[in-house]
């Protein structure tokens, strides 16, 4: 009998008297015992707020990405122990995989982004600043901080090992503690995992706490700081946001609900097209995948009306090769559904369905496998007059059940689409991009993502239930209104966005990182012949003037092969409205700046790696000077051996008018 425990305020909780028994959908049979025991939430509240917050804020972005690293290769080594588990949910070890291994791969992901995509330090920097003066003594810039309470993360049941980590990512990484209340029914995986990051080591006091059981009056006790993020029903979500305190005190809510996905088939993918076979392919898995328990999974699948038979024929064919039984067993390829309640509401919305349906495949009565357990054969349902449906266009059997519908034109399938109300994801299988266009124009609007797929890339493309962490993962209207990932996306929902205002030398000191305007200094050495530790932020070097002649002009022409009339034709230059006459290249302009602020000795500079930002401001004539001014702009750690820094230059003329500019990268080793 599995017991899973709470952990609240640093301290695992046994489950007490009103503890709820959990069933296993496999054959109905008592698996665990779980909840019922007192937790003080004002502690669990504090805890979180005055130990994890302070502790992970004191943490920059990249500790904390390196962090979630960490613990995505720990509980790697440790997933087996998952997958013994795994069954008792009624999933199969590849439904597993999506959970446990999407789970893991989703926290690093999300680490590997903050290190590339975040700065080396605690505030992130929102744009680019703004000049809000004649003379640049005045500017505006945004930024994003944590948010100093406690994110509270309400998860679904089908899930429960990456609906905790995808919210757990992001969260973590912005610099927020989090609260983790796991579904009932399969609570204790989740608490299997949570309790080796807790035993990893890894993670900061106070930074997570479980709660197995119901939240009290956790809500109550909420605050403008804080986070409420739900993953569920609509009902749910609907009587979660309606909490007064929480709309008294204006707590974020992000809520990823329930999704009437659909899917098209395009006019051009007929049968005996790759396109078909990837169609035919997708919504089988779709239907059948975590027996249909998906909030990505397709509900309704729209074709051309001349495509019905074939489609009807070939998902018939696929579907009767299906094997529903027990997860454990390596032939089965459907497992049951995650209880005995889900399966019955699943029937419930069936019997709603059958004035608008015909049953193709899938009898609710078969019991499969066990008589005693979830079980549930793929069903395939045709609804032939869609536009006078109205139950399959607001009711999500969430199960293996979906919904063959025919459509007119492509009007037609996006009104159809859009007709569920708002998804997490559509999807749309063709070959021709005219067609992806009209479909995207026309219904964009009403999901999340929009998964678009040919026979060319179906085999490398990701899938279309497969939330990747790197992409928005929400939807508008009935899927909730919410993004939970989309790579730093995610991250900024759990910090605050402020815009600051100050002198050049104020901004860059909250930043910490330089701007034009702000002080600079100069080191007791060539900068690129310091290691990364000593470079300080704003050191700057402004090199000697160099003449750009008309030989060097020519010579750069015909030796790169560049021969463009602004450069060689005299005349032709200057009936260029932009050109005074005959002028000096772009390129040759970033050759002689790297001339003139290059050191050629050997020393900590390793490789200079790119650039950003390039403009030409002004153009340089045979005849006129130019000089550099390089300037530490911010400095990011890469590995235990070096860092990179992130160079602005400026080009400026004899008469002191830029000419161009752009960000310089260089790695540079920590030590000599």
């Amino acid at each position: 009998m599995l017991k899973p425990e709470s952990f609240a305020a640093g301290a695992w909780i046994a489950p007490g008297d009103g503890a709820r028994a959990i069933h296993g959908p496999n054959d109905g049979s008592q698996i665990a015992l779980a909840g019922g025991a007192g937790l003080d939430v004002q502690a669990m509240l504090d805890w979180a707020r005055n130990t994890g917050g302070p502790a992970l804020r004191e943490m920059g972005f990249h500790d904390r990405a390196r962090m979630l690293k960490a613990l995505a290769g720990y509980l790697t080594e440790r997933k087996e122990e998952l997958y013994a588990l795994n069954t008792l949910t009624g999933a199969t070890r590849r439904d597993g995989a999506v959970d446990i291994e999407g789970g893991i791969g989703t926290l690093a992901v999300i680490a590997g982004k903050g290190r590339r995509e975040m700065p080396d330090g605690q505030v992130y920097v929102d744009g680019a600043p703004e000049g809000l003066s004649r003379d640049g003594s005045f500017v505006g810039q945004h930024i994003c901080v944590p948010l100093q309470g406690v994110a509270v993360h309400i998860n679904a049941f089908n899930f429960p090992v990456w609906g905790m980590l995808e919210k757990l990512a992001p969260t973590l990484l912005a610099g927020m503690p989090a609260i983790v209340k796991p579904a009932t029914q399969t609570c204790y995986l989740t608490e299997a995992c949570f309790r080796m990051m807790i035993e990893s080591g890894l993670l900061p006091e106070g930074a997570v706490q479980l709660v197995v059981g119901g939240v009290g009056d956790m809500l109550d006790h909420l605050g403008a700081q804080d986070v409420v993020s739900f993953t569920g029903s609509a009902d749910t979500a609907l009587h979660l946001r309606g909490n007064v305190n929480l709309m008294r005190n204006s707590v974020r809510f992000h809520s990823e609900q329930d999704s009437l996905n659909a899917t098209i088939l395009g006019p051009d993918a007929s049968a005996g097209t790759p396109e078909f076979d990837a169609f035919i392919k997708e919504v089988s898995n779709e239907i059948t995948t975590k027996a249909g328990q998906k909030c990505t999974a397709i509900r309704r699948i729209l074709v051309p009306q001349s495509a019905m038979s074939d489609v009807a024929e070939a998902l018939l064919a696929r579907l009767s090769g299906v094997k529903v039984g027990d997860p454990g067993d390596d032939s089965t390829r459907m497992g049951a559904l995650a209880s005995a309640s889900q399966k019955a509401d699943v029937l419930e919305k069936l019997a709603a369905f059958a004035p608008e349906t015909r049953r193709l495949t899938g009898d609710p009565e078969d019991t499969g496998a066990n008589p005693a357990g979830a079980y549930l054969a793929p069903t395939l349902l045709q609804c032939d007059d869609p536009d006078a449906a109205t139950a399959l266009h607001q009711m999500e059997a969430f199960g293996p059940v979906s919904t063959l519908m025919p459509y007119r034109d492509l009007s037609h399938a996006t009104q159809l689409a859009n007709r569920g109300g708002g998804s997490l994801v559509a999807s749309l299988v063709t070959a021709d991009a005219d067609v992806a266009r009209q479909v995207t124009m026309a219904s964009a609007a009403w999901h999340g993502r929009l998964y678009i797929v040919g026979g060319a890339n179906a085999k490398s493309a990701t899938g279309h239930g497969a939330p990747m962490p790197h992409m928005v993962h929400g939807g508008p209207g009935r899927a909730g209104g919410g993004e939970e990932l989309g790579g730093v996306r995610g991250v900024l929902h759990y910090m605050q966005r402020t815009a600051i205002q100050g002198s050049p030398e104020v901004i860059a000191a909250i930043t910490g990182q330089w701007m034009p305007g702000a002080p600079t200094s100069t080191g007791p050495a060539h900068p690129f012949q310091r290691t990364f530790a000593e470079i300080a932020i704003g050191e700057s070097l402004e090199t000697k003037a160099r003449t750009v002649t008309l030989d060097d002009i020519e010579h750069f022409a015909h030796f790169t092969g560049d021969t463009f009339y602004a450069h060689m034709d005299e005349d032709a230059a200057r009936a260029n409205p932009f050109f005074p006459g005959r002028v000096a290249h772009g390129y040759l302009l970033l050759s002689f700046a790297a001339g003139l602020f290059v050191q050629p000795d050997p020393g900590p500079v390793l490789a200079n790696t790119g650039l950003n930002g390039l403009s030409f401001q002004k153009p340089v004539s045979p005849g006129d000077s130019i000089r550099c001014r390089l300037t530490c702009a911010r400095k990011t750690r890469r590995t235990d051996t070096y860092g990179e820094v992130a160079w602005s230059v400026t080009l400026t003329n004899q008469d002191g008018d830029q000419v161009a500019q752009y960000e310089l990268l260089t790695m540079v080793s920590y030590d000599r």
